[in-house]
């Protein structure tokens, strides 16, 4: 699939100026101005992994439902995002990430997720290419993903294959101590 427009042919130039083996083939603007993001500001290091080449070429996030993947990602969320989002994307002072409903328009896709992440949003969501890397949203947006608790038919992000698999995101209990009590 080839997008044209002004903001394929920012993104693709930016993601040529800043030297990174990708060339983004997908449309990636602000989703409160609509802006063309500007890729030159990632950080370096994480730009040039398979799992962001694949993305910038297909708008296709290849780390959902990878299992290696998801630790680092939830350590990545908890991190970078659980503060306003919740330890389980439930939500707090920010949107809940982990049902149906999206704030923003074309967050049920991973390209539309990741202009979220990558350029901010309204609100307290600043942009997220000062503090992680590419390769890092990508490992966040799979935690996200995986912590989903709608139903698999609306988990527009998945193949096929991983939506026949795919069961929603029930969280483990907590373990209780030898008094009765949680920990």
């Amino acid at each position: 699939m080839t997008m044209r427009g002004p903001g394929f042919l920012v993104v693709a130039a930016a993601a040529a100026l800043a030297g990174g083996a990708a060339f983004a083939q997908i449309p990636l603007f602000n989703v409160v101005t609509g802006e063309p993001l500007d890729l030159s500001f990632a950080l370096e290091e994480g730009r040039d992994t398979e799992a962001v080449t694949t993305f910038l070429q297909t708008g296709v996030n290849i780390y959902n439902e990878k299992a290696d993947v998801l630790p680092s990602g939830e350590e990545l969320y908890l991190t970078a995002c659980s503060g306003c989002h919740g330890h389980l994307a439930e939500g707090k002072i920010g949107p809940g990430l982990n049902d149906d409903y999206w704030t923003y328009q074309g967050n049920d896709t991973d390209a539309g997720l990741f202009r979220t992440i990558y350029g901010g949003a309204q609100g307290q969501m600043g942009p997220q290419y000062g503090h992680l890397t590419l390769d890092e949203m990508l490992r966040v947006m799979s935690w996200i993903r995986h912590v989903y608790t709608g139903a698999p038919e609306t988990a527009t992000w998945l193949t096929a294959e991983q939506r026949a698999a795919f069961a929603p995101y029930v969280p483990p209990p907590h373990a209780e101590d030898p008094d009765g009590g949680p920990d």
